[in-house]
């Protein structure tokens, strides 16, 4: 069975940081593309960031233009899960996060459909 559980998120500081963890099981991480996305009250929902699958081809990893210098995404295949690092968060990044599996097998880019979501961390940035 697929599972994608997402963590990390809280209550920061705006200029403070937060690492998001997404713990992948059922699949193997790098076989499928993993995304991030966020929803804010009232807003529809966003992709933040993503990483391709093994053997797609450019440079395997996008950041929205709102999040690009600030966030970082990295995988770690060993314990089959991909972090959200977030630095210089604003208040606008107050939202949900979840993350989400690509549904095409190897060879994609992150910009596909994705089929299985995780349930969510809720991030705010407030003083």
């Amino acid at each position: 069975e697929v599972q994608l559980q997402a963590s990390g998120g809280g209550l920061v500081q705006p200029g403070g940081s937060l690492r998001l963890s997404c713990a992948a099981s059922g699949f193997t991480l790098g076989d499928y593309a993993i995304g991030w996305f966020r929803q804010a009250p009232g807003k529809e929902r966003e992709k933040v960031s993503c990483i391709s699958s093994t053997g797609s081809s450019g440079d395997g990893t996008w950041y929205a233009d709102s999040v690009k210098g600030r966030f970082a995404i990295s995988s770690d295949n060993v314990q089959n899960t991909v972090l959200l690092q977030m630095n210089s968060l604003k208040p606008e990044d107050t939202a949900v996060y979840y993350c989400a599996r690509g549904k095409m097998f190897r060879g994609s880019s992150c910009h596909g459909a994705y089929v299985y979501w995780g349930q969510g961390t809720q991030v705010t940035v407030s003083s």
